[in-house]
């Protein structure tokens, strides 16, 4: 049986995404600039944590940007190997950032509040390369644009799952205590994790180890 994919986010530094490695993370997190959330590094620090981590470990740059454009130039400024775009595009086409960056895989952030989420989720499935459900709120006055700590509604989330054929990580509250159910009732591609694994901000390695022992390594 697959085991489902881990993706550690919010990573702080080299040493930090070492360890997310180290005990088996498909892919680390690093978070731009955001209106809220933790896990906010700047630019240059992303790009060397980045080159840091060995291929084929993922690396995720998390952009709030909404212009293709803005997306292009934030990710030149840090050159991982992947765009997670955690709010919608009001500016440009999918398309186009392929194009522009063909060697990059496009993960697009798709937050559940309601059953409308289903079909905006597999409109977007089309064009970009993987789908991640998180349990933000990007029409509050300050967006919530992921690291909220909730858990939405998983079965909004499975329907997304059956109902798209590119892959879906799940994200949002998850933690040791959760991590195989949501494994069993939404069968992800992959999990993301940010808080669950955090204490005081800080990559908890007994926390990490245990979450990577309950989603099944």
């Amino acid at each position: 049986m697959r085991k489902v994919r881990i993706k550690i986010c919010c990573i702080q530094s080299v040493l930090e995404a070492r360890l997310a490695v180290d005990y088996g993370a498909a892919a680390v997190g690093l978070v731009g600039r955001m209106p809220s959330g933790p896990g906010v590094i700047d630019d240059h620090l992303i790009a060397s944590i980045a080159a840091a981590v060995p291929p084929p470990i993922a690396t995720f740059l998390l952009t709030s940007e909404t212009a293709v454009q803005n997306i292009i130039e934030h990710h030149q400024r840090t050159n991982t190997n992947t765009i997670q775009i955690v709010d919608q595009l009001n500016e440009g086409e999918y398309s186009t950032l392929t194009k522009h960056l063909p060697a990059l895989k496009i993960i697009q952030v798709i937050h559940i509040n309601d059953e409308s989420a289903i079909e905006k989720a597999q409109e977007i499935s089309h064009h970009v390369h993987a789908l991640l459900l998180d349990s933000g709120n990007p029409h509050l006055a300050v967006k919530e644009l992921g690291g909220t700590g909730r858990v939405h509604n998983w079965k909004i989330s499975r329907k997304i799952v059956d109902r798209v054929r590119i892959p879906v990580f799940l994200a949002g509250g998850l933690d040791a205590d959760n991590a195989q159910r949501a494994i069993d009732e939404v069968q992800p591609f992959g999990l993301d994790i940010c808080s669950g694994v955090r204490t005081d901000g800080h990559l908890d390695e007994s926390k990490l180890a245990k979450f990577f022992q309950a989603a099944g390594y």
